[in-house]
C-alpha cells in the first residue's frame, strides 16, 4: 500500500492546490482514480499571521508541530507543508517532530539542479525572501540565486497577502510579476522559483518570461513519488 501523506497546511489556496495535485496526478502512478491516502490539518491562517507579524518563529513552529502531531495520530507516514514561508520555522521543531518531512526548498533545488539551471530568482512573501530557506538549499546544490529588490518585496508581499491568499487574481498582479521576472532575467537568472504556494495560481511557464519552478506542484509530485516508492519496491 502507498504511504499515507500528511499535509501541514497554512493558507487555503496553496494547500488546496497541493492536495488537488496529489489526487489528480496519483492515477498516473497507481491506476485509474487512485491516489495515496491524504490527510490535512491546518490552524487558522490568522494564528500564523499573528506569529509572522511579531517575528515569532518559535510560535510558527509550534503551530506546525501541533498539526504534525495530529496527523501522526491519524496514521500519516510522512509530512509535507505546502507553504514556503513557514519552512523557516521547521528547524526549530524537527527534533520533536513525530514524523519525517519533505522540505519544499530541497525539492525545488533538486529540480533546478537536474534541469541544469544556474541562477534562480526567488519570489515569495517578504518573510520568505528575507530568509535563508532557499539560499541555503540552493547553495547546497551549487546554485546561485537572486532576491527581489526592496520595492518588489513590498509589492509582492502585498499581492500575496491581500489578493492571492483570498482567491483574488488580477491582470495587474500578473503584469507586476512579469516585469519583475524580466528584470531578474536581465540580471542573469535562467529560471524563477514560484516560492509562494499561491503564486502558481497566476504565474506559470505560459506567461512567465523565465522557466518556472512551481514549488507547490513539485512538492506534491515529490510526495507522490515517496508515497508510492514502498509499493513499487514491493512489486
Amino acid at each position: 500500500m502507498p504511504q499515507h501523506i500528511g499535509i501541514v497546511a497554512c493558507s487555503a489556496e496553496g494547500a488546496a492546490l497541493c492536495y488537488r495535485t496529489i489526487c489528480t496526478e496519483g492515477p498516473a502512478l497507481l491506476g485509474p482514480f487512485a491516489h495515496p491516502e491524504v490527510s490535512m490539518h491546518t490552524h487558522s491562517l490568522g494564528d500564523y499571521v499573528e506569529c509572522l507579524e511579531r517575528d515569532d518563529w518559535q510560535g510558527v513552529g509550534e503551530l506546525m508541530l501541533s498539526s504534525a502531531e495530529k496527523l501522526a495520530r491519524i496514521g500519516a507516514d510522512f509530512l509535507i507543508c505546502p507553504d514556503n514561508t513557514i519552512h523557516k520555522a521547521l528547524p526549530l521543531i524537527m527534533e520533536r517532530s513525530p514524523l519525517p518531512w519533505l522540505h519544499i526548498a530541497e525539492v525545488v533545488a533538486s529540480e533546478g539542479a537536474e534541469r541544469g539551471f544556474k541562477r534562480l530568482g526567488i519570489t515569495g512573501t517578504r518573510w520568505l525572501v528575507d530568509s535563508e530557506v532557499y539560499p541555503e538549499k540552493l547553495a547546497a546544490r551549487g546554485l546561485d540565486h537572486l532576491r527581489p529588490n526592496a520595492g518588489e518585496r513590498r509589492e509582492i508581499n502585498r499581492i500575496i497577502m491581500e489578493e492571492l491568499t483570498h482567491g483574488v487574481f488580477t491582470p495587474q498582479a500578473i503584469s507586476y510579476f512579469q516585469e519583475m521576472m524580466r528584470r531578474m532575467q536581465g540580471e542573469g537568472c535562467d529560471a524563477v522559483i514560484l516560492g509562494c504556494t499561491e503564486i502558481p495560481l497566476i504565474m506559470n511557464d505560459a506567461n512567465s518570461p523565465l522557466p518556472t519552478l512551481d514549488s507547490t506542484r513539485l512538492l506534491a509530485q515529490a510526495a507522490l513519488r515517496r508515497a508510492v516508492e514502498p509499493a513499487s519496491l514491493a512489486a
